[in-house]
């Protein structure tokens, strides 16, 4: 991803950098949070008050400054089925599956947190480089067919005049925020290409789509609102109701962790910072329980609104607690008016952050990588696409796995000798577990080795349970030919290992706590060693 780096200013920001990347971000976050409402099968201002508390919360208690969090499409594809099944546990016409998306939230939010309080946010290490260039090459594909959306009409791709409408005023807006930051670095480009495209559009009487008309063309009326009021979901409150909810809610903490941690890490690279993973977990969990209580859709990280923010020049939590403040304000007096912006205008700013998420460096190390990398970047990115987030990185994660057994497997292998006194000598090299066994088994020559053998494991480890019974099964080989076996350099824990499992195990086990014995005379051994019988 060393392309994006070149993209985004290393500054460390400042309060006017905050402020205006909070500004755009607010913008851009309306269209969002009403589209994604609208796929998981909820009214706009659910999805605007869910963008809201993510924001704010986030901003104020989360583990990375800059980054935006709100309502996302990851999640409102899970929302949407969950959504469906309460409305037909309740009464006819009495819409209850979003009083069931609300008692949902109060469990994905205590999953989050108790994920953070136990310190599970550690584990995002785990994933692959791979896997995060796949991640965030299939989040800008997603993003950038989203927006495609925004060229259709019932269903139809407009055509004629609208169509060159449309496309020229997502040029202009992009042709805008190319040339501002060459023109002055500081100015909030975005915001700048927002407005003046809205008053081109506005004063000039052009005839496109508006966030108004988006609104209605999907059945809303608009994003006048109030305040959040709290209320009790109201659904029963029984075991059926838990054995209901609880998947849903695994599946949707899940998702908005793994989405969340992800976007930490892509903007903890793009800005030389480092964010805090297990402090974001318990931030993402209060903010979606707050939602469970207030009417909102939950959500989590959003990447596009995170990219808009730091390429804005937002790097503080001012970013996120003025982007929510907006968002807010945008609600309760000046709808109206930001029902007037084009969609032209945040098409064009979606797109500038499709080119500045996508990992364009995949294309300079597609032959310079191991191939299984390039095989799991390509995975993670389709799965991404096709289905979400949370199937392509553990599967990616899992298939990095296993080529990595595959490959540490291979590098098992033995030096062996026999010494002045006719004893057989191993050196093993390289990790012994569950798959390197068989390859282990395949360097020992039972039948015809010496009355007495010595494994040596001063340059290898024994790993697991695996590896514990390949060594008793050798052991057995040897006896049953009338030779003993020995193990030497084994380190504490493997002896530990040893230990623990020595019912499973009969081996002599040569100790050596130091670790520094010469391989010359076995008489010393018999001398200097302590001998244990397991």
């Amino acid at each position: 991803m060393e392309a994006n780096h070149s993209l985004v200013s290393k500054s460390a920001g400042s309060i006017q950098g905050d402020i205006f990347s909070g500004l755009t971000v607010a913008l851009a976050l309306v269209p969002e949070a009403v589209a994604f409402s609208f796929v998981a099968g909820v009214s706009p201002m659910v999805g605007l008050y869910g963008a809201f508390m993510m924001c704010i919360i986030t901003a104020v208690l989360g583990g990375r400054p800059g980054m935006i969090s709100g309502a996302t499409v990851a999640l409102a594809v899970v929302m949407v089925n969950l959504v469906m099944d309460g409305n037909a546990l309740g009464a006819p016409g009495a819409h209850a599956g979003v009083q069931y998306l609300f008692f949902t939230l109060l469990l994905v939010g205590i999953f989050q947190g108790l994920a953070g309080i136990f310190k599970l946010g550690k584990f995002i290490r785990m994933v692959p480089r791979s896997v995060m260039m796949g991640f965030v090459n299939g989040l800008a594909i997603v993003i950038f067919l989203s927006q495609l959306e925004m060229f259709q009409a019932d269903g139809a791709w407009i055509q004629g005049e609208p169509l060159w409408i449309m496309a020229g005023l997502v040029a202009l807006t992009m042709g805008i925020l190319y040339i501002v930051p060459k023109i002055h670095a500081k100015s909030p480009g975005a915001l700048i290409a927002i407005i003046a495209v809205s008053l081109l559009v506005i004063f000039g009487g052009i005839d496109t789509s508006t966030v108004l008309s988006f609104i209605q063309t999907n059945g809303g009326t608009g994003i006048q609102g109030g305040l959040p009021i709290f209320a009790i979901p109201q659904v029963p409150f029984t075991w059926a109701t838990l054995v209901f909810v609880t998947p849903y809610a695994l599946i949707l903490a899940a998702i908005g962790l793994i989405e969340s941690l992800m976007t930490l890490t892509l903007i903890d690279e793009l800005t030389d910072t480092h964010g805090h993973g297990n402090r974001e977990c318990v931030a993402q969990g209060i903010a979606n329980f707050t939602n469970g209580l207030f009417g909102g859709m939950g959500g989590c990280a959003m990447i596009g609104q995170s990219i808009i923010n730091i390429t804005s020049g937002g790097r503080g939590r001012l970013s996120g607690i003025v982007a929510a403040a907006a968002l807010l304000f945008f609600i309760l007096f000046t709808s109206t008016y930001i029902e007037m912006i084009p969609i032209a205008a945040l098409v064009g700013v979606m797109f500038i952050v499709v080119i500045k998420t996508f990992a364009w460096s995949t294309f300079n190390i597609v032959n310079k990588i191991p191939k299984w990398d390039v095989a799991v970047i390509a995975l993670v990115t389709f799965l991404t696409v096709k289905y979400d987030l949370a199937i392509a990185v553990i599967c990616g994660v899992i298939i990095s796995t296993l080529i990595f057994a595959w490959q540490n497997a291979l590098r098992i292998r033995a030096r062996k000798f026999v010494d002045e006194h006719g004893i057989k000598h191993y050196q093993i090299y390289g990790p012994l577990f569950f798959a390197s066994t068989s390859l282990f088994l395949s360097k020992f020559d039972v039948k015809d080795d010496p009355n007495e053998v010595i494994v040596d494991f001063e340059e290898s480890r024994i790993m697991d349970q695996s590896a514990i019974e390949v060594i008793n099964k050798l052991a057995e080989m040897y006896q049953r030919e009338g030779k003993s076996i020995h193990l030497l350099h084994l380190s504490k824990d493997c002896v530990r290992l040893i230990k623990k499992a020595e019912k499973i195990c009969v081996v002599n086990v040569l100790k050596d706590p130091d670790y520094f014995v010469s391989v010359n005379d076995y008489r010393k051994y018999r001398e200097n060693l302590e001998v244990e019988e397991l």
